[in-house]
């Protein structure tokens, strides 16, 4: 009998091995994609795997079949496979390869974006940070240092996800060679070298670029399928695509905004559905294949966000929600535009097909009122500084997103105007540890009038990385902290001492007890609560100023009371019955310590 078993196992085990290797094929046709030589069309969305914690993939995955998707789309984002140079992390949260295997699981396509820069309103555009510690390196470039890198991470990446591609019995149906190029560049031999690139690295099966509809020019390669970005009108579509791809199609519309993202301290950003619900079904109609940007954004925790950055508007820098006003919402639960598209696309389902129900929205909690118990002054608790006549920037230090403290001492009994050249991002200014104003790239603020004390005076510059810029030229200049001098009184101030704040792990800043003596200056606060059981929830930070929180050793994000955020999302995946351990980087309030936990977002309120 027990013979009989283990042959039914083992002949269950290679049944199943063999129907995972079935290869299908997947070509471009005259005018649509063929799927196993029959026409095709991508009903897609996309969702960001570091944005969703790795717990609730499947569930996203459930929620997309239900809106009808037959495809995902996702970005791969190096900054968060080589956060250091030479040192690469497909673990977790970054498992993009897992990612892609539960969506075959789930019966989803996926069309794959590793290109190194993939903007997607995310810190630096997604290079990493040590880029710009390599003297003379360039990004997106044919400088030979950035395609010396690229190269390496673009074969670990193939590593992880070219024997995923529909050709070799996976479900990634194609790949996109860099990404909106057209809108940056028009140089065709380093888009070439891109392609050779990707090949070398094992991606031998569909490729293809995207442009926005005014850049396709300079962004496409030809023999490669070039898709339009932000186009739904199907005849300016196929015309433009037929434009660049010898008069024929497939038509794909690489990237279709049905909403937007949100920067600190301007409205949040809907769009009613009834606008592009019309929009798409007359592209569907029309044939054309579609990726949603985004159907569920999620939230862009840690240090993550970007900014942008153009010469008529100021320092934009993202916020930590990127719920996008998208069919899926932050907490990943269907909302009304998720319904008036799911009733579209039910139209165009094949003969016979039939939707799945859609899942019931997650429970949410709420939590009282608690109190931060065990705080003290970031100040107190500084690591070994590094000195220098001159500031230095974050990278000169190696250091990547955070925050840093620049100190210095200079004589008093003077008045005068502070500046700082080039400050990236915000500063807090102390005088002898007493706050005296905040400078601001958003608002162009750069220099205050300082009077100080007779004797010598302790000066303090606290600075944050508000996030690197993600989109344009000014890619180029993005080095982080104080990058040119401090003036007072039309001097230059010299010899500082560097403080590096990364803040990469919180369990590295502890107490062992509470302190009286708490300040002006940037507090860390630690408590506990207590749950009896689990769900979604939002905290609520509407009362506090400036900051970041952990929550079990998870970052959550960003808040800042200006908005349009006041809450962070709780993901319940990351809460446990029983204790639950908080902490919070304060950087305005610094004696604040109440939280509580709502059980809907404010994502659209504003405050001066």
């Amino acid at each position: 009998m027990k013979k009989n078993i283990l042959l039914i196992i083992c002949l269950c085990c290679a049944l199943n091995g063999f129907s995972q290797q079935i290869k299908h094929t997947f070509e471009l046709g005259k005018s649509a994609f063929l799927l196993d030589g029959k026409p095709f069309q991508i009903i897609s969305g996309e969702i960001h795997y570091p944005r969703v914690p790795k717990e609730a993939w499947r569930d996203r995955m459930k929620m997309a079949k239900a809106m009808g998707l037959n495809t995902i789309g996702t970005y791969v984002f190096w900054n968060l496979h080589e956060p250091q140079k030479g040192k690469f992390d497909f673990s977790g949260n970054n498992d993009i390869a897992e990612f892609v295997k539960i969506a075959k699981e789930e019966g989803l396509w996926v069309i794959l974006r590793p290109s190194p820069y993939v903007c997607a309103e995310w810190e630096f555009g997604g290079y990493p940070y040590w880029l710009q510690t390599e003297k003379g390196l360039v990004v997106r470039s044919k400088e030979s240092q950035y395609l010396d890198e690229y190269r390496k991470y673009i074969n670990e990446v193939g590593k992880q996800l070219a024997p995923l591609q529909i050709n070799h019995g996976g479900n990634v149906l194609m790949v996109q060679v860099e990404n909106e190029y057209g809108s940056y560049a028009a140089d065709k031999e380093y888009l070439d070298i891109n392609r050779k690139m990707f090949i070398a690295a094992g991606f031998d099966g569909l490729l293809y670029t995207c442009d926005p509809e005014a850049d396709i020019k300079g962004g496409y390669l030809a023999g490669l399928l070039p898709a339009i970005n932000g186009q739904d009108n199907p005849e300016r579509v196929k015309s433009m695509i037929d434009k660049y791809h010898d008069g024929k199609g497939p038509y794909f519309i690489a990237e279709w905004y049905p909403a937007w993202f949100d920067w600190w301290g301007t409205p949040h950003h809907t769009v009613p559905a009834e606008k592009y619900t019309g929009k798409l079904d007359s592209v569907l109609a029309a044939g054309i294949s579609i990726n949603m940007y985004m159907f569920h954004g999620g939230t862009t925790r840690a240090f993550m966000n970007g900014a942008n950055y153009k010469d008529i508007s100021p320092y934009e820098p993202q916020i930590s929600s990127y719920d996008y006003d998208a069919p899926l919402n932050e907490a990943g639960n269907a909302t009304a535009k998720f319904r008036q598209f799911r009733a579209v696309i039910e139209k165009y389902l094949p003969k016979g097909k039939s939707l799945p129900p859609i899942p019931v929205a997650k429970p949410t909690i709420t939590v009282k009122p608690f109190k931060l118990t065990n705080k003290f002054n970031l100040f107190s608790v500084l690591p070994a500084a590094v000195k220098s006549e001159k500031p230095l920037t974050f990278e000169d230090l190696k250091q990547d997103y955070g925050y840093m403290l620049y100190r210095t001492k200079i004589t008093g009994g003077k008045k005068g105007l502070l500046q700082v050249k080039q400050l990236r991002d915000y500063a807090l200014v102390f005088v002898n540890q007493k706050r005296a104003g905040i400078l601001d790239r958003r608002t162009l603020s750069d220099s205050l009038e300082l009077q100080l004390p007779e004797g010598e005076v302790t000066l303090d510059i606290f600075v944050e990385n508000m996030g690197r810029i993600n989109f344009g030229k000014y890619l180029l200049e993005n080095k982080k902290g104080i990058t040119e001098q401090v003036l007072f009184a039309g001097k230059e101030i010299k010899n500082w001492e560097m403080f590096s704040l990364p803040f990469s792990d919180i369990a590295g800043f502890t107490a062992k007890r509470s302190s009286s003596k708490i300040g002006e200056g940037p507090s860390i606060q630690k408590g506990t609560f207590t749950l009896t059981k689990v769900g979604d929830t939002y905290l609520d930070m509407t009362d506090w100023g400036k900051g970041v929180v952990w929550l079990n050793g998870h970052n959550l994000g960003k808040y800042w009371g200006i908005g349009p955020q006041q809450t962070l999302y709780v993901p319940k995946e990351w809460l446990k019955i029983g204790k639950n351990d908080i902490a919070v980087l304060e950087l305005l309030k610094p004696q604040h310590d109440v939280l509580k936990a709502v059980n809907t977002p404010i994502l659209d309120k504003l405050s001066n």
